[in-house]
């Protein structure tokens, strides 16, 4: 069995358990376990060299009871039917937890991208929304970016798109689009800062301020260079980077200092050399990283970098998953075991769908916002949601992650009840 096949089988078992803990019915469970649909398709592509490939493409709509799907296409040699399934489920979490008209999909493409000609990638881009064009669309299923894919694929997408469908320029069917054709402002930062407000309220909730609060990031990408940007302005100090060696590819390793990294510097040195590692400070092993004396661990990059190999190691006194999947089944309960409170992905990074979901919400009615009405609204939505996070944690006594699921899971059923569905 594949490691995505295991992934899925875990997270049915966690749907499982907290549709038990949370008194939801059999008939909800039966439904909500599998996706809705998932689209399967093979897409010829004409390569330069004057031969013809084929590509194995996925889109899994996991859920349509709140709302069309939303959920990101990746282009990566990783994808499985099994992955997509596993992705369009936790999305369909995430967006209920926003309070989201929507449900959720991901799709994606057996490809790496950095064999392709931009020839090849704009046909092969155009042959997946070909193959999917009867199952997208604004009140149907809106695809995004994901890993390996950007602004630029999303144009070719839009293009194909509205090709197909007689000029009809529904741009609001993709977003994660360039902000010249209909892209929101605010989308780059959203998920970074999304995960500041996640600590800050958890800071306020406990009763404590982040001026002067140590915390150690693992991944300086997108994600977690935002992250550190606005928790270093808001006091916090952060201590240790980790990341991938890029002269060594399959290594990597920390800077540590306990005096603080200076995020500039780090932000020079990733332009400047393509490393974000080649800054200042004392070298220190993955398994020093995870064992820092931090007040918060943040995982930005990989999935499954914390287990039952190094959890216990970890001394941090708040754990957040800026990456999707950071932490595995064995590595949480661990740390639940510690009693360090571990603030899901599904709560911590949903910025980026947010943002996504008010460019949908703009390309639909034509009015467009400037970056402070984008940043205030992300602030007050998801400020909601980590409120009403904390508050199902108290009233089930159970994790984070549980009350998120079944603050999620309670939206979806009462959605399918209203439809006559259950």
């Amino acid at each position: 069995m594949t490691k995505a096949y295991d992934q899925f089988i875990n997270l049915q078992k966690k749907l499982k358990e907290v549709s038990d803990l949370a008194g939801f019915s059999e008939s909800f469970y039966n439904i909500i376990r599998e996706p809705e649909r998932i689209i399967e398709a093979n897409i010829p592509v004409k390569m330069d060299d004057g031969t013809t490939k084929t590509f194995r493409a996925f889109r899994s709509a996991h859920s349509s009871a709140l709302g069309p799907a939303k959920g990101g296409v990746r282009f990566d040699e990783s994808v499985t039917y099994e992955e997509v399934k596993v992705l369009s489920t936790l999305m369909s979490l995430k967006v209920s937890l926003l309070g989201l008209p929507l449900g959720g999909g991901k799709g994606g493409i057996v490809v790496d991208p950095k064999k392709l000609s931009e020839r090849e990638l704009e046909a092969l881009s155009r042959g997946f929304v070909r193959a999917i064009n009867n199952y997208i669309g604004p009140r149907i299923d809106v695809p995004a970016p994901d890993v390996n894919t950007n602004a630029k694929i999303m144009g070719y997408f839009t293009d194909e798109y509205i090709a197909l469908n007689g000029g009809k320029n529904d741009i609001a069917t993709f977003t994660g689009k360039s902000t010249d054709m209909g892209g929101s402002l605010g989308r780059t930062e959203a998920t970074g800062f999304g995960v500041y407000l996640t600590i800050k309220k958890y800071y306020e909730k406990i009763g404590k301020s982040l001026k002067g609060a140590t915390f150690a990031l693992q991944g300086f990408g997108n994600v977690g260079s935002y992250t550190a940007k606005y928790l270093v302005e808001d006091g916090a100090k952060l201590l240790a980077i980790n990341s991938k060696d890029h002269n060594h590819p399959n290594s990597s390793y920390g800077v540590y200092d306990d005096k603080g990294l200076d995020i500039e510097k780090i932000s020079e040195a990733k332009e400047k050399t393509g490393s974000e590692l080649n800054i200042e400070g004392k070298k220190i092993t993955d398994d020093e990283f995870f064992a820092l004396d931090v007040d918060i661990l943040i995982p930005a990059a990989l999935e499954n970098v914390i287990d039952e190999t190094n959890a216990g190691n970890i001394k941090a006194s708040l754990v957040v998953e800026a990456a999707n999947g950071p932490v595995t089944e064995a590595g949480e309960a661990i740390l639940n075991e510690k009693n360090i409170p571990l603030i899901p992905d599904i709560l911590a990074n949903s910025g980026g769908v947010l943002v996504s979901h008010y460019e949908w919400i703009q390309n639909i009615s034509g009015s467009y916002w400037d970056e402070e009405e984008v940043r205030n609204k992300q602030e007050k939505d998801m400020g909601k949601a980590i409120e009403e996070v904390f508050a199902t944690s108290e009233k089930y006594k159970v994790n984070y992650r549980q009350a998120a699921f079944i603050l999620s899971l309670s939206r979806i059923e009462k959605a399918l009840k209203l439809r006559g569905r259950i």
